[in-house]
């Protein structure tokens, strides 16, 4: 735990230390819309089926399409681990698009989430995630577009959250709720190029929790990513503003039903 510290601290002193280099700057609206989903097998397993749709400027063209899911234990101190799989495809997008083409990638994650609910009505939500990333390769020299073979890349990602109730001490039925969020996104491993900072992700939020099976928010997001190729030499850096807007569904587990008399 303490080498994943020193590997996010030394991440934020990369990119301090890099704020005068030679850089691009890359400025892009954007609006992301989310379904998150919980699907509980039972008290303790869950399936978290996701799926993002994510667009430059006002819905206009694509900026990422993401479908993941995996399965969760959730043990009863508030904490949860999670293993899955990502699909992910990425378009050209932006004034220095790393190249014309779209870029499929496969990814395997592991995750850990902790939510810290001991502080009124403040809730604390930690959420680490490790994720081994197959990006596809384009084979350039190509006639046509072809993807001939990945790069294997290492993340490591952290998230704390903040959600506040407004009408109710807790989050519960019928309940308006404030909350922000900042990501770090820090890349590893022997095949990392120039973003050891990947990126970051701010958001602030409005929400209501219309029952204990939905609720939805939307509000701010911004998106400083730093590109892993070089475009004319120079490191190149999208600030992304936009809209985030999410809807979140549970569905509890069957209850079994005891027949009367029985035993």
């Amino acid at each position: 735990m303490k080498n994943l510290f020193y590997t996010l601290f030394a991440a934020l002193l990369f990119t301090t230390s890099n704020a005068g280099a030679q850089r691009l700057h890359d400025d892009n609206t954007i609006s992301w819309l989310s379904s998150q989903n919980t699907i509980y097998l039972s008290k303790k397993v869950s399936l978290a089926l996701e799926y993002q749709w994510r667009r430059e400027g006002v819905f206009q063209s694509w900026q990422q399409s993401l479908a993941r899911g995996g399965v969760q234990y959730h043990f009863k101190n508030g904490v949860s681990v999670l293993g899955g799989y990502a699909y992910v495809i990425t378009y050209p997008y932006g004034d220095y698009p790393a190249g014309p083409y779209t870029i499929p990638e496969h990814r395997i994650f592991e995750q850990l989430v902790w939510n810290d609910n001991s502080h009124g009505r403040l809730m604390i939500n930690h959420r680490l995630r490790l994720e081994q990333r197959l990006v596809g390769k384009v084979n350039q020299k190509a006639a046509a577009y072809d993807v001939d073979g990945s790069n294997y890349l290492n993340r490591v990602r952290y998230q704390l959250r903040v959600t506040y109730p407004l009408n109710n001490k807790k989050l519960e039925d019928k309940t308006w709720y404030l909350a922000a969020f900042d990501e770090l996104f820090v890349g590893f491993g022997s095949n990392v190029n120039q973003n050891i900072f990947d990126q970051n992700r701010i958001g602030i939020l409005a929400g209501y929790q219309f029952n204990k099976n939905f609720r939805v928010d939307a509000g701010y997001l911004n998106q400083t990513v730093q590109q892993g190729a070089l475009v004319g030499g120079k490191q190149v850096y999208q600030y992304n503003n936009g809209l985030l807007v999410t809807a979140y569904y549970t569905k509890p587990a069957r209850e079994k039903k005891v027949v009367e008399g029985s035993k």
